[in-house]
C-alpha cells in the first residue's frame, strides 16, 4: 500500500496498544515504525536493474525480518522516556503488529510480498486491493483523528480509533470477497466466447474494488478483459501471444526474474531489435495501439543488446491512445 496508508495504519495500532496513557505521542511512534519496512527503496542506488526487482518488499517484508525487529525496535523503545514506562512484551507485541500488519497489508495488493525470505521468494499477492484506496484508509485515519482529538479535549480515551480500525479491516476482507465474485463472472465470460485457458488471475484498478481486469492464460497467449462491476459491461477480451521463445535470446537469468517478478503472467515483444516485457501480474493500465503495434498494457521492462554480449534492462512508459 502507499506510505499514508502504511504510517495511519501503524498510528491507529500504537494508539490503540499505548495510547491510553501517553496519548497522540503513540500515534507518531505506530506511524514510524510501521513505515520501516519500506525503508528498503533507500538501498536500491546500490542495486542493478535485475536486482531491484526483487529488492523491495523482500527481506524487509518478510515475516522471520517482523520478528527480529520487534526484539529490537522494542529494546530500543524501552530506553526512551515516552514508551518506558511500558513493559518490554508489551512493546515487543506492538512493534510486531505495526510491522507484520505493513507486509500483510501489502500482501493483499497486486505487486505481492516476499513473505517466506529467507527460506522461499515466493510472492504472496492476493490481488484484491489497489495500492491506493481511499475507501480503506480514511475510516483509519478519520477513527485515529477523532480518537486523539476527543483525548485531548477531554481527557478520556475515545473507541473511535478501535472502530476505524474494525471498519478498515472489514472492508479489506470484502475485497476478498468481491474479488471471488469477479473471478467467477470472468470465468462464465470466458467460457461463454469459447476461450480455453488454463489459469485466470483478476486484478483491481481504481479505488473501491469496483473495476477490475481478468488475465486468462493459456499455453501460448493471454486473453485481457476489463469488467466493472457497477456497470456490468460485457468483457471484450484481448488477445496476445506470450511469445516465450524471444526470451531464449537474453541472459537466462535476467530471464527468470522477470518471469517471476511477472508471475508467469506476461507477454513479450520485439521492436527494432530490443526485446520488451509487459507484466500483465500488477501493472494493468489498459491496451495500447499504435498502427499495427499492440501493448496489453503502458509499462514494459525493454532489454536492449550490448557489443559485449551482455543486456541492458531499461524500463518504458507507452502514451495513452489518442
Amino acid at each position: 500500500m502507499d506510505s499514508l496508508t502504511q504510517a495511519t495504519l501503524g498510528a491507529a495500532i500504537g494508539h490503540a496498544m499505548l495510547g491510553e496513557k501517553i496519548g497522540g505521542k503513540a500515534a507518531i511512534i505506530g506511524a514510524v515504525v510501521a513505515t520501516i519496512p519500506d525503508l528498503d527503496v533507500l538501498l536500491t542506488p546500490f542495486f542493478n536493474e535485475v536486482q531491484k526487482i526483487s529488492l523491495h518488499r523482500g527481506y524487509s517484508h518478510s515475516i522471520i525480518l517482523s520478528f527480529l525487529g520487534a526484539f529490537f525496535i522494542a529494546y530500543i523503545l524501552s530506553k526512551i522516556k515516552w514508551t518506558s514506562q511500558f513493559s518490554f512484551w508489551k512493546l515487543t507485541l506492538f512493534v510486531w503488529l505495526a510491522l507484520f500488519t505493513h507486509i500483510m497489508l501489502d500482501a493483499f495488493t497486486t505487486f505481492g510480498t516476499q513473505l517466506f525470505l529467507p527460506f522461499s521468494d515466493y510472492r504472496v499477492s492476493f490481488d484484491s486491493i489497489t495500492i491506493v484506496d481511499p475507501f480503506y484508509t480514511l475510516p483509519l485515519l478519520i477513527g485515529l483523528l477523532v480518537s486523539i482529538f476527543l483525548q485531548r479535549k477531554k481527557g478520556k480515551y475515545s473507541k473511535a480509533n478501535s472502530i476505524g480500525i474494525i471498519i478498515s479491516s472489514s472492508y479489506l476482507l470484502f475485497t476478498l470477497v468481491t474479488k471471488q465474485y469477479i473471478s467467477e463472472t470472468v470465468e462464465t465470460a470466458l467460457a461463454h466466447q469459447n476461450i480455453q485457458y488454463n489459469s485466470l488471475k483478476t486484478i483491481p484498478v481504481g479505488v473501491g474494488s469496483t473495476n477490475w481486469y481478468g488475465v486468462a492464460k493459456s499455453q501460448d497467449s493471454l486473453f485481457i478483459g476489463r469488467y466493472s462491476a457497477l456497470k456490468n459491461n460485457h468483457i471484450d477480451f484481448h488477445s496476445f501471444p506470450i511469445n516465450d521463445q524471444l526470451l531464449d535470446q537474453v541472459d537466462q537469468q535476467l530471464a527468470y526474474n522477470l518471469k517471476w517478478f511477472s508471475q508467469d503472467y506476461y507477454t513479450v515483444a520485439q521492436d527494432k531489435g530490443k526485446i520488451r516485457l509487459y507484466n500483465l501480474q500488477c501493472d494493468m493500465q489498459g491496451v495500447r495501439t499504435f498502427g499495427d503495434y499492440k501493448a496489453p498494457t503502458a509499462f514494459y521492462f525493454e532489454i536492449t543488446p550490448s557489443v559485449d554480449s551482455t543486456y541492458d534492462l531499461t524500463t518504458g512508459m507507452h502514451p495513452k491512445n489518442n
